[in-house]
């Protein structure tokens, strides 16, 4: 029982380090990167809240669930922008920094821009997203 908890003491500050490596960043740096060409913001968010809320303009959309699944829609996004830096954006920050943390142990160039109402507090485009209903 001692073991568990000590690997799983572990596991959690593994995770940790990896997440403190992840730059932060706010959303105006953010908005400057991907202007510049240096860089793809992603939001990671599901398909209805992109419906509910709309998503920041340049914002490429790819749901943590896929991410989390078989990356159908994750997987040639990263062969495609390959030696870009993915800077990524939820809701709060949590879900982004999940995703950062994970794509940072592969080795990509990534950063957390926190939270879309960050995004829109810093008054940055946004645009409307329809999603089909089932």
């Amino acid at each position: 029982m001692k073991l568990r908890s000590l690997l799983a003491a572990f596991v959690v500050t593994a995770t940790l380090a990896v997440a403190a490596d992840v730059q932060k960043i706010t959303p105006a740096e953010a908005a400057k990167r991907v202007a510049a060409g240096q860089a793809v913001l992603v939001d990671v968010r599901e398909p209805a809240e992109w419906a509910d809320t709309g998503v920041a303009a340049p914002a490429v959309l790819l749901a943590k669930s896929d991410f989390d699944g078989a990356q159908k829609t994750w997987k040639p996004f990263l062969e495609k922008n390959a030696g870009k830096e993915i800077i990524l954006y939820c809701r709060s920050g949590g879900r982004s920094a999940t995703v950062a943390a994970a794509l940072a142990e592969k080795g990509v160039k990534v950063a957390n821009a926190g939270g879309f109402k960050d995004w829109t507090a810093a008054a940055l485009p946004v645009r409307k997203v329809e999603t089909s209903k089932p």
